[in-house]
């Protein structure tokens, strides 16, 4: 099943995305896509992303691989949903996409092994994770300023439950630019899986409901400029549509 959260008329619903493409809400309204403003899937507690999480991506930036998951936190004013626009900074010279599965955790995990992890996830959707690279700055805080500028993750635009996705370490990732596919990749490659990922973090730390983990992105980072359509997209979840501005 595919969930979302849209605003309709002044309103926030929860809504079910029919195999019609209307979007079934709460009270029971059907409407279509182009009548709502779409929103986050997910209101997050806290947000884990990756960094360096497939090799040709570390390697198109020379970094190594990294020998543990390189994790980092983002605000949650950087999320915006399907079809919004990301401000591209006046003085950015570096301005990357970045697809990437997000693992919904579902319910409190505490120390959970690998082999039970998907117990503790309800689900998966996509963000671009766009990145900054001139605000770059130095080996305590890397990725602080390059990732949290307000409206910089798209993300959406629904969450699809666990039970949809067969095998999430197996899924393609695309990006398009104006249509033109500029990044293709494959969960596979994930140097730390989604599983390993999940007792790592819950190893020192109490994973809640409605936490995110970004997974990072597969190499083909390209600079995007004003103007450009981006569409991020994972097979079996769907298509995630954002404009730079």
């Amino acid at each position: 099943m595919k969930r979302a959260r849209i605003a309709f008329n002044g309103a926030v619903y929860e809504a079910v995305v029919e195999e019609s493409g209307l979007l079934k809400l709460n009270n029971g309204r059907a409407v279509k896509e182009e009548e709502v403003t779409w929103l986050p899937p997910v209101e997050p507690r806290t947000i884990f992303a990756l960094g360096l999480n497939y090799a040709d991506h570390a390697q198109e930036l020379s970094f190594s691989a990294p020998k543990e998951p390189l994790i980092f936190f983002k605000g949650k004013n950087t999320l915006i949903g399907h079809r919004g626009e990301t401000p591209r900074p006046s003085d950015a010279t570096f301005m990357h996409y970045e697809c990437e599965l997000v693992v919904v955790i579902g319910k409190m995990a505490r120390k959970v092994k690998a082999e039970e992890a998907y117990e503790y996830v309800q689900g998966y959707t996509i963000a671009n994770d766009y990145a900054i690279r001139d605000y770059l700055e130095n080996y305590y805080r890397p990725n602080f300023r390059v990732k949290n500028r307000d409206n910089c993750t798209p993300i959406g635009p629904w969450l699809v439950d666990k039970t949809d996705i067969d095998d999430p370490m197996n899924l393609t990732l695309r990006t398009y630019v104006n249509g033109k596919l500029v990044q293709e990749g494959n969960t596979k490659n994930m140097i730390f899986s989604i599983p390993a990922l999940i007792e790592y973090l819950s190893s020192f730390m109490t994973l809640n409901a409605g936490d995110m983990i970004l997974t990072g992105t597969p190499k083909g980072a390209v600079n995007v400029n004003v103007g450009d359509e981006v569409v991020t997209e994972i097979e079996k979840i769907g298509r995630l549509m954002n404009k730079i501005v």
